[in-house]
């Protein structure tokens, strides 16, 4: 198997002490002026940055945090929204038979509907409930409504959801028990709209991780059983589906109700060589990002635990979205691989096309199509062509297991010119790896390791001697210049950058090629971003060094490079 191994840089700079990242605010919970020695059990679900306010969607309660806050050791909160269960939903969820500590209102849901309201919606002790708030006071607008299918059940499952004019599109389960897994559009004045129900063909056991709005469509980034793949057992593949915003459903005969764009397509995330290696396991998918004149998405993949781990990352290119649809039903027939159909056997309209389009306008609306094309779209929601990656090598590859790569987030703006791109990859393990993203013939094709952090602070995050080191949320905070890291039981304030740890040693400075320092005239190693006034010195293309002297005297030698990584892997994809 051929693969291209991720090493650090071959720049010679000189090792720098790692920062006490101890020293970060954090966010516990507390409010100012109160006696802050009891600690209760927040169950952070998300947050989310809007207009310099954190959100922070917890169990029974929602945080606002000021974005500017400084830098205290602590944290507060300046408003706090309280939405508990009440005692008959409570009841009915132990009478059930669940554990206590399942049966509050756990925030699964937390979205900006306009510029002055808020949608939340809660577990509700297992029944689902939604509200709607206004912005800047928390107060309550209008009355509940039912959650099901716009949030989960059970805190533990993946949801995700966005709004896109006006309309609410979801991917969640819609039942106690997580049977039915669902993608559903609701609210607005369009038709709601879901996936076809216990169909396999559509939703096996899905995971949602992303939802994505972009020019005519709705993307939903996810991973599920193959069922192409069924007589091996239960393997598991990336996707990535899509639907159209306009669709209104289709005939009283065929798909009434539920969607008529709905496609699916594999996302190939694999080493090339003379037998694939593939990254099946999709565990965090950015939105979509403007990055040297392509608007791209960027996620990280792993393997399962119980494979050959390794640590990789790479770009991907959405060149097109897959033009031929595969019969799932066809790898019933083993050793006989899935087929595809031919181009004479496809219906006319072709599937996946929104109505109204100009290839559609014999066809203004879906429920207009007739029941041959909406017959086919129910029976082959699978394309056979998967998602490639950009020139089908990895962006950074490194073996020796550690730590998973579950988040991530991208600043595409970064450095005093706002022309560089910085990734900041998570893990479960509270380690937060920092890389530069570097462009090659026009693409993002190569990445060059900046430094790495351990965010986690037992002495502000654990409970009672309990660890949680899994990072359920990152946002970055271009304004503050801060990463703000939640976990479930604290969110901490991380800066961009430590430009101080290069203190003055020019060559180490230059040699960190870190978009957001620069040496200063003043003899030292400066954070340099926005409108910076003062003249600085930076080399993040190349990190050139020559003739600027050793610092031999200047840090203590540390090597602050990653020693291991386990099996994840990043990739961006464009959208055509």
């Amino acid at each position: 198997m051929a693969a291209h191994f991720f090493q650090p840089s071959e720049t010679a700079r000189p090792k720098t002490p790692r920062p006490n990242t101890k020293q970060y605010p954090a966010f516990v919970g507390h409010k100012p002026g109160r006696n802050n020695t009891q600690r209760h059990k927040l169950d952070i679900q998300l947050i989310m940055i809007m207009n310099k306010t954190l959100y922070i969607a917890a169990r029974d309660h929602i945080y606002t945090v000021d974005t500017d806050t400084g830098h205290a050791d602590e944290i507060f909160f300046s408003k706090k929204l309280t939405w508990k269960s009440r005692q008959a939903d409570v009841d009915t969820c132990r009478m059930k038979g669940k554990h206590k500590d399942e049966c509050h209102n756990f925030i699964k849901v937390l979205l900006q509907q306009n510029d002055d309201t808020l949608f939340v919606c809660g577990t509700n002790a297992f029944n689902p409930s939604c509200r709607t708030y206004k912005t800047d006071s928390l107060e309550a607008l209008g009355e509940e409504i039912s959650g099901m299918a716009r949030c989960p059940y059970d805190a533990k499952h993946a949801n995700v959801a966005l709004f896109a004019d006006g309309k609410l599109y979801s991917a969640t389960v819609t039942d106690f028990l997580a049977i039915d897994a669902v993608i559903y559009r609701s609210l607005g004045d369009s038709p709601t709209l879901r996936t076809v129900k216990h169909d396999s063909k559509w939703l096996k056991e899905p995971y949602f991780v992303q939802a994505v709005n972009y020019g005519d469509f709705i993307y939903f980034f996810f991973r599920e059983i193959a069922m192409e793949y069924n007589t091996m057992g239960k393997v598991v593949f990336p996707r990535v589906a899509r639907v159209c915003k306009n669709d209104r459903g289709g005939s009283p005969r065929v798909l009434e109700k539920q969607w008529t764009s709905f496609l699916k397509a594999r996302l190939n995330c694999s080493i090339p060589g003379d037998s694939h290696f593939y990254f099946n396991i999709l565990q965090a998918v950015t939105d979509v990002l403007h990055i040297n004149g392509r608007d791209v998405v960027m996620a990280t993949f792993s393997t399962p635990t119980t494979v050959f781990q390794a640590q990789l990352s790479a770009p991907m290119t959405w060149r097109r979205w897959p033009t031929r649809s595969r019969d799932v039903s066809k790898s019933r027939n083993p050793p006989i691989p899935p087929g595809s159909f031919p181009e004479d056997k496809v219906p006319r309209p072709r599937p996946g096309t929104c109505a109204g389009s100009a290839s559609m306008e014999r066809y203004k609306v879906s429920n207009e199509f007739p029941d041959d094309t909406l017959n086919f779209i129910k029976m082959h929601p699978l394309m056979d062509e998967a998602v490639p990656s950009i020139a089908h090598k990895p962006w950074f590859l490194k073996t020796m297991v550690r730590y998973r790569l579950t988040r991530i987030v991208v600043d595409s703006e970064a450095g005093p010119h706002r022309n560089h791109t910085v990734v900041f990859l998570g893990s479960e393990k509270g380690i937060i790896l920092k890389f530069l993203a570097k462009m090659n013939s026009g693409f993002l094709n190569d990445s060059l390791f900046l430094e790495e952090l351990n965010v986690y602070n037992p002495d502000k995050c654990s409970i009672d001697g309990v660890e949680d080191k899994r990072i359920v949320g990152m946002q970055i905070d271009s304004k503050s210049h801060a990463l703000w890291v939640a976990f479930t039981s604290c969110v901490v304030k991380v800066p961009l950058s430590r430009c101080e740890k290069h203190g003055r040693c020019k060559k180490s400075c230059i040699a960190s090629r870190d978009p957001y320092c620069g040496w200063l005239s003043e003899g030292a190693c400066r954070q340099v971003v926005g409108n910076v006034k003062s003249a600085f010195e930076q080399d993040v293309e190349h990190g050139n060094t020559d003739g600027l002297g050793d610092c031999q005297n200047s840090f203590v030698a540390l090597n602050d490079h990653p020693s291991s990584y386990e099996g994840n892997r990043s990739l961006y994809v464009t959208f055509p």
